[in-house]
């Protein structure tokens, strides 16, 4: 195995007896990207030099031993996240320019622990997507298959992690953004709980459904991560006080605890899903059942199909309100003319790509005076119902399983041009997104062409801890 090969705690345990240096692990991750990325398309901006740099101080950090969990392991963060004086497009040519002059909040925590970072990540534009193919930099392809999509939005963000061109990365997650493209590249993806993470330093989508989370190799070193990165934030005033946990202690440590685990019936009735994928998620599902202390139950989350309209009216409405800031005047690329009403215009003609341009349409028009009540209000209130619904299921039950995607990975422009077919990626993601609740893509097999499938796990509200130790145990299985 080479060593950008391995995981978190490999790399950490490698690191720590002086089987290698960080530099040496860093240097095996450039070197992959460079031989990569060219094909995979998964990272707009390399930094090799930053990398480099903070590689030494990591190594001087083991050597005088101050290593701590992250200490000179290199990642990548989706290029929707701030990092501070690296370059952050979002994937779109209006922000082409952009250096931000601070850190994400849990960018932050992650550089303090002395983690390198090695670049930032292809995504579709602002979030938008569900293929990585709307973003202005050219879509990622799939490791597996390179005439296929990674995902989106964060599928640059899953391409790096499942080629090994770096140890794990961060992406962000509004309605499926993490898990849908772990799940169509093989690797582990967590959405937390909204108001887990902070958002501090997250260009806003939609941002009553915005999250941020790792993406790695394994749901350890999601544990891993997630310890590292929740927490209040006084920068974010959504964020929780609640404490913490060990995640990564949590794991096995209550292995004898009985679970009731529930299968949603709407999620495997779907018209159009892959009968492949349903199989291998229900053939997991049976192994799961035959664990000691595991027991299967069907439950029914009758809202789930209002998921997908209520997720494609709220967040156009709020991206509508949240990119009204991307102007081309106080930040980004902005084009000539010769009046202010002309440079908005043209900055945004040129430099948003037509995803984004269709959502701030339809957001603006479900705002408008004599639609917020038809559209914005009625979504909203649908959007309790399918909130209220999860609680009642998670009174009779500990978790839900559910497949992450109704098929795999599809072909480059299969679906670009049919934009109803594209929004229906997302449909068994959407749902925990709109009621808030966190949830983990664990890969649980190959298609006959050696395609992944992913499973989701969907806990209570700030249950991280018993989705990720049900996603450890089916990893192990």
């Amino acid at each position: 195995m080479n060593i950008n090969e391995l995981t978190i705690k490999q790399a950490y345990d490698g690191l720590k007896k002086g089987d290698f240096s960080s530099v040496e692990l860093t240097k095996a991750c450039l070197a992959r990207i460079k031989k990569r990325n060219k094909d995979i398309n998964a990272f707009i901006t390399v930094t090799e030099d930053l990398a480099l740099e903070e590689a030494q101080i990591a190594d001087e950090m083991i050597a005088n031993k101050k290593q701590k969990m992250l200490t000179g392991i290199p990642f990548s963060v989706k290029d929707a996240i701030d990092v501070a004086d690296v370059r952050s497009t979002a994937s779109a040519k209006i922000l082409d320019n952009y250096v931000p002059s601070f850190d994400a909040t849990v960018i932050s925590n992650i550089r303090k622990q002395g983690a390198v970072l090695v670049g930032k990540t292809n995504c579709d534009a602002f979030g938008h997507g569900a293929s990585n193919e709307n973003s202005m930099y050219g879509p990622v392809r799939n490791p597996y298959d390179l005439d296929r999509v990674a995902g989106g939005s964060s599928g640059g963000s899953a391409a790096s992690v499942a080629d090994h061109m770096c140890i794990f990365s961060i992406g962000e997650d509004t309605g499926g953004s993490i898990r849908q493209p772990a799940s169509l590249c093989g690797i582990a993806g967590l959405r937390p709980s909204y108001g887990r993470n902070s958002r501090y330093g997250i260009m806003p989508m939609a941002s009553s459904l915005d999250t941020v989370g790792p993406m790695a190799k394994t749901v350890e070193d999601i544990a891993i991560l997630e310890e590292v990165m929740a927490g209040r934030d006084e920068k974010d005033a959504t964020t929780v006080d609640n404490e913490v946990p060990e995640y990564s202690k949590q794991l096995t440590a209550n292995s004898k605890q009985k679970l009731k685990i529930g299968i949603p019936k709407e999620y495997f009735d779907l018209e159009g899903m892959d009968e492949e994928t349903k199989t291998i998620v229900e053939n997991k599902i049976n192994e799961i059942a035959k664990l000691p202390n595991c027991q299967i139950v069907e439950v029914s989350l009758p809202y789930t199909k209002y998921a997908i309209p209520v997720y494609y009216i709220v967040v156009p409405s709020e991206d509508s309100s949240n990119l009204g800031r991307i102007d081309g005047v106080r930040y980004g690329v902005q084009a000539q003319a010769d009046n202010l009403y002309d440079v908005y215009a043209r900055s945004r003609a040129q430099g948003l790509p037509e995803e984004v341009k269709r959502r701030i349409m339809i957001g603006t028009y479900a705002l408008s005076a004599g639609y917020y009540d038809a559209y914005y209000r009625k979504a909203q209130k649908v959007r309790t119902l399918i909130r209220q619904d999860f609680e009642r299921v998670f009174e009779e039950v500990d978790l839900l399983i559910t497949p992450t995607s109704p098929f795999p990975a599809f072909k480059i422009g299969e679906k670009k041009d049919d934009v109803l077919a594209m929004y229906l990626a997302d449909v068994f993601v959407a749902p925990a997104s709109v009621a808030g609740l966190p949830a983990v893509s664990v890969p649980v097999g190959n298609t006959k062409s050696g395609l992944p499938v992913g499973l989701q796990i969907i806990g209570k509200r700030l249950d991280e801890e018993h989705v990720l130790q049900l996603g450890h145990t089916i990893e192990r299985l």
